[in-house]
């Protein structure tokens, strides 16, 4: 991590222009526009070590002569009271004055950092590409970042409460210059981990960018995940090939879990001369492309590493979402609707639906919030009990009697606690070394009906489990999903013919960003509980928070 400070000229004349154009819709506000040029002033002078004097001067002289005029007029006009004051007025609004916290941009890995014989930087192909017309601004450049934090809270004194200082990254997108000749450029696409819908996509454009973007005629894919790197012959993709895939679910290269050899697949990559590796995984396969990445870095090779988020269940942080995630939502509402259905259909009928989620609960969330037909919604994030006063037994059977039904949404890593384990289940790990987790919907079914004959022996009841896992993982991906897909294997393309290495690309507020593989492997987005969409799903179902008296 280090800190820069943004290049003066181009962010100054970027505000100098957005002030000069406010005054010209609005010239009654010139005061407000000559104390934001001040308080600009101030900020670039703190970050550059200069007289603030000296920034307004450049504004000054880049505002037309009426413009200046006004400005400078209004330099006469009273300064508004204090913040302290303004808020004891009842005068604390929107539009007071405030200033910006320091901007700390993450270091990307480069190429040119420990790559001796880097080839020189050369033009980039899109320049000759018919369907291309470059412009201004269409190559991004090293002062283009996303700031992690767009909402901020801003203190009485004006300043910024929280976050106390910015993370940027640099946005994602092509490059004037690249670092590679798409000519040499041998490329290894690898899949692994679980399926999710979009996987065969994001290969498909990461096939068609390559050759169609820069011309790379030399692209591999790797089979059934890391394993594949040195266990079977790598398969050669092109346009033609794949020009179906975005219709398949699952993904056509294979996957597996497991099978990590570091030393074999870096030999494997330095035999098979592969100059780019793009690998598509979930957290434990990020974590795994850092192990890649500084390995290739210690040997100083002419590799680009750079991982593409792939899960399901959103739990990746830093990035907005995950590719998959929204297809998943979408078919979770298919369950949970057909468990609405059974349930109402009964007499006294329960419709409970398990979906994904092993760490974090944001299918579960969405799809209750997005259905409305959720009557409780368990979450790894939160606990939940389900005898005595407040617990989950207590909260349905009055549902049963004001409703005659209830539907119950629970993630796979909810109450896994609760769960009676035998010693090897306690020890028990998977291929890529997790957890393994019980079945939580089959374990809830049946305390559901101990629970119901020990009250209500002669009484009916009926529980719907319906577990719709596998048909989520292994559909296609939507409409939003597919156009996702594009953008992130574009992006990282771009990324890498610019000499970038060891990163992650996905969206940040909106905009795609570089960001360095270490950080999102390390990170996770979880469920905040305290936040309102937490309370938003609460207030749809009336659940109570399960907080043991």
């Amino acid at each position: 991590m280090q800190s820069h400070s943004l290049h003066a000229s181009k962010a100054q004349q970027f505000w100098w222009h957005h002030c000069v154009s406010w005054t010209r819709i609005h010239p009654s506000d010139s005061d407000t526009v000559r104390k934001m040029i001040w308080k600009l002033c101030v900020c670039f002078s703190f970050a550059l070590h200069t007289d603030p004097s000296e920034s307004a001067t450049y504004a000054m002289a880049n505002l037309s002569r009426p413009e200046a005029t006004d400005l400078a007029a209004g330099s006469a006009t009273q300064d508004p009271p204090p913040p302290q004051q303004q808020q004891q007025n009842g005068q604390f609004d929107d539009h007071q004055d405030f200033s910006l916290s320091p901007i700390t941009l993450q270091k990307l890995p480069h190429l040119s950092e420990y790559v001796q014989d880097l080839q020189p930087a050369r033009s980039n192909p899109l320049d000759r590409n018919p369907f291309f017309c470059p412009s201004d601004g269409f190559y991004i450049t090293s002062t283009d970042v996303v700031l992690r934090h767009t909402v901020c809270r801003l203190s009485p004194s004006g300043t910024l409460d929280s976050p106390s200082h910015h993370v940027a990254y640099i946005r994602a997108g092509p490059r004037r210059n690249i670092f590679f000749d798409p000519s040499t450029t041998k490329a290894a696409i690898v899949t692994c981990g679980g399926l999710c819908p979009g996987m065969n996509t994001v290969i498909r454009e990461l096939v068609v960018g390559l050759w169609d973007l820069y011309g790379v005629r030399q692209i591999f894919g790797i089979k059934a995940g890391y394993r594949g790197f040195y266990s079977t012959p790598p398969v050669e993709l092109s346009p033609k090939m794949v020009h179906n895939w975005h219709m398949r679910g699952g993904t056509v290269l294979g996957t597996s879990r497991g099978g990590f050899d570091l030393k074999k697949i870096v030999d494997a990559i330095e035999n098979h001369s592969f100059n780019q590796v793009y690998i598509i995984g979930g957290d434990g396969t990020m974590r795994g492309a850092v192990k890649i990445f500084e390995e290739v870095q210690r040997r100083k090779l002419r590799v680009g590493v750079t991982g593409i988020p792939k899960t399901v269940d959103n739990d990746v942080g830093i990035i907005d979402r995950s590719f998959g995630f929204q297809t998943a939502v979408e078919m979770a509402q298919q369950a949970i609707h057909a468990a609405h259905v059974e349930a109402e259909s009964a007499v006294n009928g329960i419709g409970l639906v398990k979906l994904m989620g092993r760490s974090t609960g944001h299918i579960t969330l969405h799809a209750t919030l997005s259905s409305r037909d959720v009557d409780c919604c368990l979450i790894p994030e939160t606990e939940f009990y389900l005898e005595g006063k407040g617990g989950l037994f207590e909260f349905l059977e009055q549902r049963l009697k004001d409703r005659g039904h209830a539907v119950v949404v629970v993630a796979e890593g909810a109450g896994q606690d609760l769960i009676p384990r035998t010693k090897d289940q306690e020890e028990g790990r998977d291929e890529s070394g997790n957890r393994v987790f019980l079945d939580v919907g089959a374990w809830l079914k049946s305390e559901l009906k101990k629970w119901w004959d020990r009250g209500h022996p002669n009484e009916l009841f009926t529980v719907k489990y319906i577990d719709p896992t596998y048909m989520i993982r292994a559909v296609t991906a939507n409409a939003t999903d597919n156009l996702y897909c594009t953008l992130v294997a574009h992006s990282a393309i771009h990324g890498i013919m610019a000499g970038y290495t060891g990163f992650v690309t996905g969206p940040i507020n909106g905009n795609h960003a570089y960001i360095p593989l270490i950080d999102v492997a390390q990170a996770k987005n979880e469920v905040n509980t305290k936040d309102h969409k937490w309370e938003w799903v609460r207030s749809v179902t009336n659940q109570p928070d399960f907080v043991k008296p």
